[in-house]
């Protein structure tokens, strides 16, 4: 089975992305199934369920999403094989822009779109820094000048990744894309023992353990403190 890694700010377009690439694979005859990582809340299941594709979801609720991620990619591969996949996509949303969960030797694929903001792929960091391939939406609705000086940010600060432009809504591109997920060579059975690209983001503090209370009579463990001014 292959593993593909995706993920991307909120509401990007990484679901309809994945789903008119699925319709793309299954014409080739493949066998698809994914995995929605989140936080709080998801419906994207049902839209999954309803394209007839194999999918569960998993909410990491109080944690760090990437944290849970990679504290069950291992059973989710094995869950993958028992279903008899081809290509097993895991979707995760990076909700702090600094998320990595990308897998050295898996693919993985950052979804960011046109609307964001000039300077959004700056303020990404190995979410976007460390993708094989970047998946750009959302280029319908700004112009061509726009697009192009979207894609020269996304290229400065990946200059290694493959960036494509997908139209969620109509699929265009999304063809482009199946081609580069599904690799009969890169079949896997397990992850364990891999590493993951970059190092997930790091705390453990008296707020990661329930603490409410503001001042730093209450802060305890890695805290790290403003320079607000020279001290005299």
């Amino acid at each position: 089975m292959n593993l593909v890694t995706i993920s991307g700010p909120p509401s990007s377009g990484k679901t309809s992305v994945i789903l008119k690439t699925i319709q793309a694979l299954q014409q080739r005859g493949l066998s698809v199934g994914v995995v929605k990582f989140d936080c709080l809340y998801t419906d994207d299941d049902i839209l999954y369920e309803k394209a007839g594709v194999p999918v569960k979801k998993g909410l990491s609720g109080s944690l760090c999403p990437d944290h849970y991620f990679v504290s069950n990619i291992e059973e989710v591969v094995q869950w993958g094989i028992e279903e008899n996949l081809d290509l097993l996509i895991t979707e995760s949303a990076g909700l702090c822009n600094r998320c990595s969960p990308y897998i050295k030797d898996i693919n993985a694929i950052c979804v960011i779109d046109n609307l964001s903001g000039i300077n959004t792929p700056k303020k990404i960091g190995p979410m976007l820094k460390s993708a094989d391939i970047v998946v750009i939406t959302k280029g319908d609705i700004v112009s061509q000048a726009e697009r192009e000086v979207f894609s020269s940010k996304v290229n400065s600060v990946n200059p290694k990744a493959v960036t494509m432009h997908i139209n969620g809504l109509t699929g265009q591109g999304a063809y482009e894309l199946s081609t580069l997920l599904y690799d009969e060579t890169a079949d896997i059975d397990s992850v364990k023992g891999k590493q993951l690209r970059f190092s997930m983001p790091s705390a453990m503090c008296s707020y990661c353990l329930g603490e409410t209370r503001i001042g730093e009579d209450y802060q305890m463990g890695n805290v790290r403190k403003m320079k607000l001014g020279e001290e005299k």
